[in-house]
């Protein structure tokens, strides 16, 4: 579990300092909290973004933090897979660089066995989505529609 906490991790921190720099990734681990008597005590989840100091988890920023969790979340789901997962507004607190590096993952692990709901406010999930569905009240009727565009040219209303 823990080497795939740690390459997922790593895909979505991936990074340059400059445009001919090194490229820097963050480190993830899990620890136990009693070594001595395993089975008595918790499992401490530990995550250092790029060019960054080790910190406590409580002491990074909110952006790192769902970072951390997505890949947490990921390497579970890698474990025992279900058909699609539902990501609401995870990006809240992304900066634009993490919101794509999290774009792509999504895009990159979707397929027809593994499907990704992702609701975002963010043009970044939906440059990279496969379709789009908007809900939007139709205040004639007074209730809700659904109006679908599928990225590949295809349009339903």
């Amino acid at each position: 579990m823990e080497s795939k906490i740690q390459s997922i991790y790593e895909e979505l921190t991936r990074t340059r300092t400059s445009a001919n720099g090194p490229v820097l990734h963050g480190t993830a681990y899990l620890s136990l909290e009693d070594s001595e008597e395993p089975y008595l005590d918790g499992v401490k989840y530990h995550a250092m973004p790029p060019a960054k100091t080790f910190r406590d988890m409580d002491h990074l920023s909110g952006g790192e933090k769902t970072v951390a969790a997505l890949a947490l979340l990921f390497a579970i789901h890698s474990y025992q897979p279900s058909p699609f997962f539902v990501l609401d507004e995870v990006d809240a607190a992304l900066d634009n660089a993490n919101v794509m590096r999290v774009a792509s993952y999504v895009k990159r692990h979707a397929s027809d066995n593994f499907q990704f709901v992702v609701i975002s406010l963010k043009n970044t999930f939906y440059e990279r989505a496969q379709a789009l569905v908007g809900i939007y009240r139709d205040r004639e009727v007074n209730s809700s529609k659904v109006l679908t565009l599928k990225l590949d040219g295809e349009y339903d209303n």
